[in-house]
């Protein structure tokens, strides 16, 4: 269950930079974006881990031998995308109003990789669907704090998020394949 917190933990980086962009950038509506952040955020981060999972459980015993090292590079590449996105600028700069359509877009974009993190689930000894609500919770509960923390502070802390769960997401690999 550990392992489930710090991945939930890790996954909700991306949503939490994401909100604090938009916080930052839309300070007035603060109460009304934090709710569509969590809410979006939180179910597309939920969902697609389920997603990945019953698509690695497809496809498991093909690579069942082989299975710690695709979830050991599928998390080393989702950890290093989004240390390297740490390091570039937001899209959501490019955001002049908030629409349904913008935050589904979003909340899709910043839940993808949770999807090729779902597979690591096949592997980890967890109930997949405790697991995608604890990940779901955790971002949803992320999303709304990254929009307050943007309307008050800016974003500073944006790109810093998106690298501390980069690093997990890799620290998380190693483990995997160290079991």
């Amino acid at each position: 269950m550990f392992e489930i917190i710090i991945l939930a933990l890790a996954l909700s980086m991306d949503a939490f930079a994401v909100s604090i962009g938009l916080g930052a950038k839309h300070p007035v509506k603060t109460p009304s974006l934090a709710i569509a952040c969590g809410l979006y955020f939180g179910f597309f981060q939920g969902l697609m881990p389920l997603i990945g999972y019953m698509g690695g459980r497809g496809v498991f015993g093909w690579v069942e031998a082989y299975a710690p090292w695709v979830a050991f590079f599928l998390l080393l590449l989702i950890g290093g995308k989004m240390i390297y996105e740490s390091l570039s600028n937001g899209i959501e700069e490019d955001i002049a109003k908030v629409t349904h359509r913008i935050m589904l877009v979003l909340a899709i974009a910043t839940s993808i990789d949770a999807m090729a993190a779902g597979f690591s689930l096949t592997i980890l000894d967890v109930n997949p669907l405790i697991a995608c609500a604890i990940i779901g919770i955790t971002t949803l509960f992320f999303s709304v704090i990254g929009v307050y923390v943007g309307a008050k502070s800016g974003t500073w802390l944006e790109s810093k998020a998106e690298l501390l769960g980069g690093i997990v997401l890799i620290l998380i690999a190693i483990k995997i394949l160290l079991i």
